[in-house]
């Protein structure tokens, strides 16, 4: 890859890493909004979960149709139309004055949420398979600042300019303008580019997308493995995302003030083990292909592990409360780009698109349910048991489905290595 181009790879990293971040402060920040949200409609734990189901159920049957559109038309066009959509959506859940149209227009902004396989694709084609676990690391990083961002937008700016609503106008937006800079700005690769075997090739093959590899998805094994970790592992993240801030304020004590001073750290570790478990991973695969896997295992069993130290915390140890969820967060976020690149070296470029849509339509069938299971045990109980109970259950099956993938691992990506060698011998 020329100079130009590897600069220019860069600023597609830069490009899509604000898209993710805005995009995840808008997304996230109703976790923050949650007590302000909630007075104003009158609603209940069952209610709030329901608004929070109603999104992700859109993205989850969405999931299929962007991987498929992705995988045949131009992904720069359709992430700026997702990047549209999102503006236009926020814009309209900040209009309504009820709870109904309230709960309509919160569930329309999940159409743009199931949009990130395209971007994720299109930067395998910028990266080989020996970057991508960093690189996935560095835009994953969005999710952990967005969720802090949205914190300090729903905490500390809402109340200064108006309420939650003329937050949404601005990170609607934002959204808006980011449509207009992807559209023009970002470049449309090949599929399959930067795959190894294709790295001294002057001309590249267009390889399009076709239903009979598309079938080969579920024939690989690993992938079901994937699949089944995906399925408990958003349980948690969904958990902690809608309910955490309700649960420090109401069962904790903390006032927004104590929960920004105690969540700001403890969300900027968290964003560091995105890059440190990308980091590690593509560390690891360089030695061998369960590398990922292993990597992704120690970092759900360590999560759960802190994670449930925490929350049996006397209430009154805040420090203690403070130390294990920073080693929480380091911890919990391992297994995130690890897995999106292990999706990747085991599938062909013109079906990847596919693969981790069906990939993430399976995690939100399980994330449909978090939010409302969640509400009726903390309801039935309280929020700690909710959260506790989740996510110790959850990630320890993940750990176990990890455990299955080890064994897996090595022959799918063979296969894969095997295909492409195949294919460059053909042209």
């Amino acid at each position: 890859m020329s100079k130009e181009n590897s600069s220019y790879r860069w600023f597609v990293v830069v490009v899509f890493f604000f898209f993710m971040l805005l995009h995840q402060t808008d997304k996230l920040m109703i976790g923050s909004l949650q007590v302000q949200i909630s007075d104003e409609f009158g609603l209940d734990n069952k209610q709030w979960g329901l608004v929070n189901a109603g999104a992700l159920l859109v993205a989850t049957v969405l999931y299929p149709v962007w991987g498929y559109l992705y995988d045949r038309y131009s992904r720069t066009k359709l992430i700026s139309l997702a990047s549209f959509i999102w503006g236009a959506t926020t814009w309209m859940n900040a209009i309504v004055h009820t709870f109904g149209g309230f709960l309509f227009t919160r569930a329309s902004t999940g159409i743009d949420d199931s949009s990130y396989p395209g971007l994720f694709t299109l930067i395998a084609d910028y990266f080989g398979p020996n970057l991508r676990g960093k690189v996935y690391g560095i835009l994953q990083l969005a999710q952990p600042l967005g969720y802090l961002i949205g914190m300090i937008l729903a905490l500390i700016v809402a109340p200064m300019i108006g309420g939650w609503r003329s937050i949404f106008y601005i990170t609607g937006s934002l959204g808006l303008v980011l449509a207009v800079i992807i559209y023009f700005g970002v470049k449309e690769m090949p599929r399959g580019q930067a795959e190894p075997e294709f790295e001294n090739m002057a001309e590249m093959q267009t390889f399009k997308f076709s239903w009979g590899e598309a079938k080969e998805i579920f024939k690989k094994k690993t992938m079901w493995f994937v699949f089944l970790q995906g399925f408990a592992g958003v349980f948690p993240w969904n958990v902690i995302t809608f309910f955490f801030f309700g649960y420090l304020e109401k069962e904790r004590g903390y006032d927004p003030n104590s929960i920004l001073m105690t969540m700001a750290p403890v969300i900027l570790i968290l964003a560091a083990g995105y890059f440190v478990g990308g980091w590690m991973g593509d560390a690891a695969f360089k030695y061998s292909n369960k590398g990922r896997i292993i990597v992704s295992s120690v970092g759900v069993l360590l999560g759960a592990t802190f994670m449930y130290f925490a929350l049996t915390t006397p209430t009154e140890a805040r420090t203690q409360f403070f130390i294990l969820m920073c080693l929480a967060a380091l911890f919990m976020p391992l297994s995130s780009a690890n897995v999106i690149a292990t999706v990747y070296d085991i599938t062909v470029p013109e079906i990847r698109s596919t693969a981790q849509a069906v990939e993430y339509f399976v995690e939100n069938a399980g994330a449909i349910f978090a939010p409302i299971i969640t509400g009726f045990i903390a309801d039935a109980f309280d929020l700690k048991t909710a959260i506790l109970l989740i996510c110790t259950v959850a990630w320890g099956l993940c750990f176990f489905f990890y455990l299955g993938a080890i064994f897996t691992i090595d022959k799918d990506s063979h296969d894969l290595r095997k295909q492409m060698a195949e294919r460059v011998k053909a042209m």
